[in-house]
């Protein structure tokens, strides 16, 4: 090439040149190739993984991560590249996670809520952890299954639904429509807690920031208001730092009127690694010192 490639998918198609055939992109490139939203530090990661079947075809190259294990997933056309499918995709996240790596238990959950979202159910991401004999990260995508659900638009809708929670906050149901008594369709909320009549919006830059977008977020919300609903905005700022998210949990619990009493203000701090994670690694850390004792006797 005269010019370097620009891009992921620039990158990957240049390089599928001289890939074995049969060869597929997967993991953290699967993951960018279908839209997954992915953490800065998953970002940072810029070499491109691929994946070839159980049959010693090393590829050795700069940037380039290979893995085996193709004949046992599914594969699909992303812009033309052979990929890894959406749901071994997720499942092979969790290869990325533990001490040192860049996949975090909340980075599962939102990539899980990502790829629900394009398959339309939550059960192919149950059905490729249970087709697996043992996979990788099993402590961490278990955990991150039983908090995917279908229904989140952005990841950072996700993050702010684990926020609220883990605080102790309900559950809100996701991007559900709001009638009026009448049926009347008065629009769609990020977030809502039907019952008690209140919405959640999340105002992210990337969709809320154009000025007909900002129009017809401040229409809809008058009236969801008209018609009685209490509404509150989270924005980018509200999630930086524990005290802004604590700021944020307190703020729905008063318009939801949950008593502060009941929240957990402590679990406002995303948990990098699950508690069975934990609980794993201490146990082996344990056993660890305990045969070392043994052996110094």
């Amino acid at each position: 090439m005269a010019d370097p490639p620009v891009g992921l998918a620039e990158r990957a198609r240049a390089f599928a040149l001289v890939l074995p055939a049969g060869a597929a992109f997967s993991h953290l490139t699967a993951a960018r190739l279908w839209g997954f939203p992915i953490s800065a530090q998953m970002e940072s990661d810029e070499r491109l993984h691929v994946m070839v079947d159980g049959a010693d075809r090393r590829i050795r190259r700069q940037g380039v991560v290979a893995h085996r294990g193709l004949d046992c997933r599914e594969t699909a056309l992303v812009e033309g590249l052979l990929t890894v499918g959406i749901s071994d995709t997720w499942v092979d996240l969790g290869e990325l996670t533990g001490l040192g790596n860049p996949v975090g238990l909340d980075d599962l959950i939102v990539a899980g809520d990502a790829a629900a979202q394009l398959l339309g159910d939550v059960s192919p991401l149950r059905d490729a952890v249970l087709r697996r004999v043992r996979p990788r990260g099993k402590l961490m995508l278990l955990p991150a299954l039983r908090m995917v659900r279908l229904g989140a638009e952005s990841g950072m809708e996700t993050r702010v639904r684990l926020l609220f929670v883990r605080a102790g906050l309900p559950e809100p149901e996701l991007n559900g429509l709001v009638w009026t008594a009448r049926g009347k369709l008065l629009g769609r909320a990020d977030m809502l807690w039907r019952s008690r009549r209140v919405t959640a919006e999340y105002q992210g830059a990337r969709f809320h920031s154009a000025p007909d977008q900002k129009r017809r977020d401040r229409r809809r919300l008058q009236g969801f208001r008209a018609d009685g609903w209490r509404v509150g905005e989270i924005w980018a700022d509200d999630m930086r730092t524990p005290e802004a998210r604590r700021d944020c949990v307190l703020r729905f619990a008063r318009l939801l009127r949950v008593s502060e009493d009941s929240l957990n203000l402590d679990a406002c701090e995303p948990p990098f690694f699950s508690q069975e994670y934990w609980e794993a690694m201490l146990d082996r850390r344990a056993r660890r010192r305990h045969q070392q004792r043994l052996v110094t006797r």
